[in-house]
């Protein structure tokens, strides 16, 4: 039996002790508890309302974040877990990167005391879901352009609006919502059982099937002045914690492109064509090798940032650059697995196809390919080339 693809470089050196344990018990989860459900849920098109309980209890919520609950840990452990998770399926590791670094983080970077001693809890044990409401049907790329609005009305704020494609939308118990105001973009936490939020589940997806995704609707909801978020005016509230999120998607990427590796080696050295495994075919060989590379510059790019963002040192841009060509080369490696199983590769027995529909999603959500390539430009340039 080959060893796993990662054994190549000896990428467990780069990690402490500490690094490798999370890791291979998230990895234990997803082995044990995911795997051989996943083809079935995805299949089906459902996320088993039991896996936030049985997450918090693994501890993967808010993981990275400090006190209320959380664990604590580094930003590369929380990024390897998100490789775990995502090497299980892509809705998996958006659950978790929605509730902790979108959801949690917004409330632990830019709530109240009291808004954190409510909900941090609740959400690091899996008692409750979040999600985070800021891309609406017109406005996705162009978050400046919401029309959600929040208006006071005594001390009170009034909000009327929809979001669109929201992780988690009908299974939260609370949203954070962002909403044009007159002094600016704010952000609003935001009970889902509050009168006038409905949330809608979207169906008939080709991708993250077994994930979640729904629309919100905001008619005259009414919030006291405290489910305002205190510390985040303007967009760079929402942006700074999507920066948090897209770091969670530069590992997990490089799960679902290690799984489908790991798939298709297996298949290709157990599989017998003209009288010999696919493996000992200098075509498949080439594959095998090109994708490996891949894979190991993408995992080492995101260890880099994942050492960078401990130092407290790391760059939007950077973290553009991690999104921008894991995320491409994923989907890449995902689809050239799934040749490597040829027709057996299109049902939910493998999971290469899985991966790589799962992976379109993550292509364009939380920053398109294009818009980091904008990102990267302006950095090179100074120029901005968005309007």
């Amino acid at each position: 039996m080959p060893q796993p693809v990662t054994d190549l470089l000896d990428v467990d050196t780069l990690l402490s002790d500490e690094e490798r344990a999370i890791r291979d018990t998230v990895r234990t989860f997803v082995d044990k508890r995911v795997r051989p459900e996943i083809g079935q849920w995805f299949e089906d098109g459902t996320s088993p309302k039991e896996l936030a309980a049985e997450l918090g209890e693994l501890g993967v919520f808010g993981m990275h974040l400090e006190g209320y609950g959380c664990a604590g840990t580094n930003a590369v452990s929380y990024g390897l877990a998100c490789m775990e998770l995502e090497a299980g399926d892509s809705g998996l590791r958006s659950m978790v990167s929605v509730q902790g670094s979108l959801s949690m983080f917004s409330i632990w970077k830019y709530g109240s005391e009291e808004q954190k001693q409510e909900w941090l809890p609740q959400l690091a044990a899996g008692e409750a879901l979040g999600c985070f409401g800021l891309t609406e049907p017109d406005y996705g790329s162009n978050p400046s352009g919401m029309r959600t609005n929040a208006v006071r009305k005594g001390d009170d704020w009034v909000l009327n609006g929809s979001k669109m494609w929201i992780t988690n939308g009908s299974a939260a118990s609370v949203a954070t919502v962002w909403a044009r105001t007159d002094e600016g973009v704010r952000g609003f936490v935001v009970p889902t059982g509050t009168p006038g939020f409905t949330a809608t589940d979207v169906h008939h997806k080709l991708s993250l099937r077994a994930s979640t995704t729904s629309a919100l609707y905001l008619d005259d909801v009414v919030l006291p002045a405290s489910a305002m978020l205190p510390g985040a005016t303007g967009l760079s509230g929402p942006l700074g914690c999507l920066n948090e999120a897209r770091f969670g998607i530069v590992f997990g990427a490089m799960g679902a492109a290690r799984d489908s590796l790991d798939t298709a080696l297996e298949y290709a050295t157990s599989r017998i064509q003209f009288d010999k495994p696919i493996a000992a075919f200098q075509l498949t060989q080439g594959k095998l090798a090109d994708m490996s590379v891949e894979l190991y510059k993408g995992i080492l790019l995101a260890l880099h940032l994942g050492r960078l963002k401990d130092a407290g040192r790391v760059r939007p841009e950077q973290i553009s650059i991690g999104k921008l060509n894991n995320v491409r080369e994923a989907i890449q490696i995902a689809r050239t697995c799934r040749t490597i199983l040829g027709g057996s590769g299109i049902t939910t027995e493998y999971s290469p196809l899985r991966h790589a529909n799962n992976l379109e999603s993550v292509l364009t959500y939380e920053g398109t390919s294009e818009v980091h390539q904008l990102a990267l430009g302006q950095a090179l340039t100074g120029i901005s080339a968005y309007r």
